[in-house]
C-alpha cells in the first residue's frame, strides 16, 4: 500500500513541477519571440542544476532572457562584464574595513557571484585568475576569501 501512495505523490509532484515549468516557459516567450528552442534548453539546464553558454551575436536577447528567467523565478540577477582590469575580487566578493564605535573590524562584502542567476558576459577577455575564480564558483558552488569559504545561494 506505501508503494502506491509513493507512486501517488509522485506522481502529484511531477504534475506540479510540469504547470510550474509551463508557467515559467510561457512568462519568458511573452518577452523572448522566437526563440522557443533556446529557452526550452535553459530551463531543462536549470532544472538540472548546471550551467549554460549562451553565445550569439549582440543584440539577440540574451540579457533580456536572463533577466526574464531571473524575474520569472523570483531570483536575484546580477551581470558581470568580463575585462581585462577585473580583479577575481570584483566577482566573488572582498573583505572591509568597518568602523562602528571606535573600533574596526572585517566584513564579508558579497560580489555580483551570490546573486541568484548571474550573467558572465565575455568571459574570455578576463585575466586567467578572474576566469579561475568564476569557474570555481561554478563548479565548487562556493568562493573562498580571506580562509574563509562563502556558499552560494541555489536557486
Amino acid at each position: 500500500m506505501s508503494n502506491t501512495n509513493n507512486e501517488a505523490d509522485f506522481q502529484h509532484r511531477a504534475k506540479s513541477l510540469l504547470s510550474k515549468v509551463e508557467a515559467l516557459r510561457g512568462q519568458i516567450t511573452q518577452q523572448i519571440i522566437g526563440q522557443d528552442q533556446l529557452v526550452d534548453d535553459l530551463l531543462v539546464a536549470l532544472l538540472a542544476g548546471g550551467h549554460v553558454l549562451l553565445e550569439g551575436l549582440p543584440g539577440l536577447g540574451k540579457t533580456m532572457l536572463v533577466k526574464a528567467l531571473a524575474s520569472g523565478l523570483g531570483l536575484g540577477y546580477s551581470r558581470v562584464q568580463f575585462t581585462p582590469d577585473l580583479m577575481p575580487s570584483d566577482v566573488t566578493g572582498t573583505q572591509v574595513i568597518d568602523e562602528d564605535g571606535g573600533k574596526r573590524r572585517f566584513r564579508f562584502q558579497q560580489g555580483p557571484i551570490f546573486a541568484g542567476l548571474v550573467l558572465a558576459d565575455e568571459i574570455n577577455r578576463a585575466t586567467p585568475k578572474t576566469q579561475s575564480a568564476l569557474l570555481e564558483a561554478m563548479q565548487e558552488r562556493s568562493v573562498t576569501v580571506a580562509g574563509t569559504t562563502h556558499v552560494l545561494p541555489q536557486p
